[in-house]
C-alpha cells in the first residue's frame, strides 16, 4: 500500500489540475454546443489540429521530467533549478517553432475538404487558439519543473483559477453578456487566450519567489545554458515529441476524417472527443506521477521501487478508467445533453461512446508503461513503437474501416483501440526487456 499512497499523492493533485483542464474543455464545448451546431464543428476541427501541437509540445518538455526527478532523487536541487533553466531556453525555440508552422497551416486551412460555410467560423478561432499555444506551452514547462519536484499542488491550484476565469471570459464573449460584444466562437477563442496568459505568468513569479522553491533559485538564476544539458534534455524530449506527435495525429487525423462525412458527424465526433479527454486527463495525472516517482527510484538506483511503481500505477491507471466508464455509461444520456439539443449530434456521440470505452485498457497501459520507460530515461525506442502503433495501423485502420467498410464515423474511432491497445503492449514488452538486460 505504502507505494500505492506515494502514487496517490503525487498524482491526485495532477489529475485535479487535468480535471481543470477537462472542466475548461466541456465549458468550451458546452457552451460553444449550445450557441450553434455549426460553431462546435469548427471548433471540433481546430481543436483536432491545434492539440495535435499543443501535446507534441507538452511531450517535448516532459523530457525536463526524468532529469529533474533524478536530481531531486539525489538531494542535487542546484542540478534541478538549472535543468529547468536549459529548459526553459530549448523549449522556448520549440514554441516559437510550433507556432511557425500553425502559422502555415492556416494558409492552407481551405484544402481540408472541410465544409466550405464553416471557414469563416474556422479562421478567426484557428489564429487565436494557435496564439495561445504559446503561452500554454511555456505554463506547461513550468508544469514540468513543479511536478518533477513533488510540488504538483501548485499547477493545479493556477489551473483552477485559470479555468474559472476561462469560463467567465466564455459567459462574457460568446453571448455578449454584461455589455460586452457577442463574438459566438471568436470570443471563445479570445477567453482561452487571455486566460492562458494569465496562468503563465502567475506560475512564473510563483516559481520565482515562492519560499519553497529557493533551494532551486541558485540553478535557476546562476547557471548557464549549457550546449551538453541542452543535447541531453532535446535527446530525451524529442523521442517523446514524436510519440505523442503520432498519437495525437490519430486523433487530429480523424476529426478531418469525420469533417469529410458532414458538419453534424463532426460535431457529435467533438462531443465525444471531449468526453474521451476526461478519460486520458485522469489517467495521463497518475502516469505522470508514475513518472516522476520512477526517475526519483531512477536516481537513486533502486530498481525494486521501479518494477514496484510500474505495476501499482497500471493497477491504479486502470481502476480510475473502469469507474469513469461506469459513471459515464449510466449518465450518459444525460452528459451528451449538456453539449447539444440536436437529435442527430445527440445519436453520433453515443454511438461513439461505446468505441470509447473499448480502448480504456489499451489507452491506460500506452499511458502507464510509456511514462516508465520515461522515468528510467529509456526514450528512443518510444518513437519507433509510436509510429508502427499509430501510422502504420491505427490511421490506415480507421480510413479503412471508417470509408471502405462503410462503418463511417464509428469506423473511423474503431482504429484507436487498434492503435492504442498494441502500443500498450509494446512499451510493456520493452520494460520488461529493461528489467531484464539492462538495468542493475
Amino acid at each position: 500500500m505504502g507505494k500505492i499512497r506515494e502514487i496517490l499523492r503525487i498524482g491526485i493533485p495532477i489529475m485535479l489540475g487535468q480535471a481543470c483542464i477537462i472542466v475548461l474543455a466541456f465549458a468550451d464545448n458546452i457552451m460553444i454546443g449550445w450557441y450553434g451546431v455549426h460553431e462546435l464543428a469548427a471548433a471540433s476541427f481546430v481543436n483536432g489540429i491545434i492539440n495535435l501541437f499543443i501535446f507534441t509540445e507538452l511531450a517535448f518538455a516532459c523530457g525536463m521530467t526524468p532529469v529533474i526527478g533524478e536530481n531531486f532523487g539525489q538531494g542535487n536541487f542546484r542540478g534541478a533549478g538549472a535543468a529547468l533553466r536549459n529548459g526553459i531556453a530549448l523549449n522556448a525555440i520549440i514554441g516559437i517553432a510550433g507556432l511557425l508552422l500553425l502559422g502555415i497551416i492556416y494558409i492552407f486551412l481551405d484544402r481540408f475538404g472541410q465544409e466550405e460555410h464553416l471557414l469563416p467560423l474556422i479562421r478567426p478561432y484557428y489564429a487565436i487558439i494557435a496564439t495561445s499555444t504559446l503561452f500554454a506551452f511555456g505554463f506547461n514547462t513550468l508544469k514540468q519543473f513543479t511536478d518533477g519536484v513533488q510540488q504538483p499542488v501548485v499547477a493545479m491550484c493556477i489551473l483552477m483559477g485559470g479555468n474559472l476565469l476561462n469560463i467567465i471570459g466564455n459567459w462574457l464573449l460568446i453571448y455578449g453578456k454584461a455589455g460586452f460584444p457577442e463574438l459566438g466562437l471568436t470570443g471563445a477563442g479570445i477567453s482561452t487566450l487571455v486566460s492562458r496568459i494569465i496562468m503563465l505568468m502567475v506560475l512564473a513569479a510563483y516559481v520565482m519567489h515562492a519560499r519553497r522553491f529557493r533551494r532551486f533559485s541558485e540553478g535557476i538564476r546562476s547557471s548557464s545554458a549549457s550546449m551538453k544539458s541542452l543535447g541531453r534534455l532535446f535527446s530525451l524530449g524529442f523521442p517523446l515529441a514524436l510519440q505523442t506527435a503520432m498519437e495525437s495525429a490519430t486523433f487530429s487525423l480523424s476529426a478531418i476524417m469525420v469533417g469529410w462525412i458532414g458538419a453534424t458527424a463532426l460535431a457529435g465526433h467533438q462531443v465525444a472527443m471531449t468526453i474521451s479527454q476526461l478519460f486520458f486527463m485522469m489517467m495521463m495525472g497518475l502516469a505522470t506521477a508514475v513518472s516522476v516517482l520512477v526517475s526519483d527510484a531512477y536516481g537513486r538506483k533502486n530498481l525494486k521501487d521501479i518494477k514496484e511503481y510500474a505495476s501499482k500505477g497500471y493497477m491504479l491507471t486502470f481502476s480510475i478508467s473502469a469507474i469513469l466508464a461506469v459513471f459515464i455509461w449510466f449518465t450518459r444520456n444525460e452528459v451528451v445533453a449538456l453539449f447539444t439539443d440536436s437529435t442527430e449530434v445527440t445519436a453520433i456521440a453515443l454511438s461513439l461512446l461505446t468505441v470509447l470505452f473499448a480502448y480504456q485498457f489499451g489507452d491506460g497501459l500506452q499511458l502507464c508503461y510509456c511514462n516508465v520507460l520515461r522515468g528510467i530515461q529509456d526514450v528512443k525506442p518510444i518513437a519507433l513503437i509510436a509510429f508502427i502503433s499509430f501510422f502504420i495501423i491505427a490511421m490506415p485502420s480507421s480510413y479503412l474501416l471508417g470509408f471502405k467498410a462503410g462503418l463511417q464515423t464509428v469506423g473511423v474511432w474503431m482504429g484507436f483501440p487498434i492503435g492504442l491497445t498494441i502500443a500498450g503492449i509494446f512499451y510493456w514488452l520493452r520494460f520488461r526487456y529493461i528489467v531484464k538486460r539492462i538495468l542493475p
